[in-house]
């Protein structure tokens, strides 16, 4: 689960980054607002397994834990 949450946010970071060199370019200002909006849903994907829930622990803790040998 950490590769995942790992390779989550260096896409996040790419993805950002390449949206502002897109507006920089000009003329392709649909895909760079796309790829800010994408950027946004994997954001909240991150946050809703980091966050911790009311009993202290995270979802990617909790499957982590859970997770059969």
């Amino acid at each position: 689960m950490d590769i995942a949450l790992s390779l989550l946010v260096l896409t996040i970071v790419a993805l950002v980054l390449g949206a502002f060199a897109l507006f920089r370019r000009g003329g392709y200002r649909k895909q760079a607002v796309l790829m800010l909006v994408l950027a946004g849903v994997m954001v909240a994907n991150v946050a809703i397994l980091v966050v911790p829930t009311s009993g202290g622990e995270t979802l990617a803790g909790a499957a982590k834990e859970k997770a059969p040998e």
